[in-house]
């Protein structure tokens, strides 16, 4: 099935920064591959957690999240304002009072706009491979996060011929755990996502 530029902007509300083509396979990544719900579920989030969306999107992990963690709060962190305004309205459809939207760049640290050490869980999903500036980028969830504070990271394992991102854009597991690790973050443990990305928990 093809989907318009048209249409693809309506399902996905624009889901990406760089260009249609990622914005076409973030928003197929979410709709087909994986369930949100169940990567959060093995994440293991906390009713009083406060969570960091970082690189929200149109909220595909937010509200989820944000479901989990009624006693805590979920912050979307986006670039693009009219995904915050997608978030936003969502989040009232759920009825849920715990989410807070923020205009900000994850690339940069201090970006996100929230304090040192403030919060619980950090989900970075299928954002890492996107990123210029992925040492930024994660240095910055390490600077938010508590001590003993989590990371959750889903990313693409492979280009698989071109249903996924271009192979100079993948971030294997292992880099990434190098990437991780150089930002005082240590890994955890790998949960299952599916056969096209992996996931993987850090521990600050």
């Amino acid at each position: 099935m093809q989907i318009s530029a048209d249409q693809n902007a309506e399902i996905c509300g624009k889901d990406l920064r760089k260009s249609a083509l990622i914005s076409a396979l973030i928003c197929f990544y979410k709709m087909i591959f994986t369930d949100p719900l169940t990567n959060l579920k093995q994440f293991g989030l906390r009713p009083t957690d406060n969570v960091a969306d970082l690189g929200a999107g149109s909220g595909a992990y937010t509200i989820p999240a944000a479901q989990m963690v009624r006693e805590g709060k979920v912050y979307a962190i986006e670039i693009q304002k009219d995904l915050l305004l997608r978030i936003k309205d969502e989040a009232s459809k759920a009825f849920l009072s715990n989410v807070e939207t923020i205009w900000g760049d994850i690339e940069l640290v201090g970006g996100t706009k929230l304090k040192d050490g403030i919060i619980d869980a950090v989900i970075i999903s299928s954002v890492l491979f996107q990123a210029e500036n992925k040492i930024s980028l994660v240095q910055e969830a390490s600077r938010i996060l508590k001590l003993d504070g989590r990371v959750l990271l889903i990313d693409w394992n492979n280009s698989f011929g071109g249903i996924g991102p271009r192979s100079d854009m993948i971030i294997s597991a292992d880099a990434a755990k190098i990437l991780f690790e150089n930002a005082g973050l240590k890994f955890e443990k790998e949960i299952h996502i599916d056969e096209y990305h992996y996931g993987l928990i850090f521990k600050k």
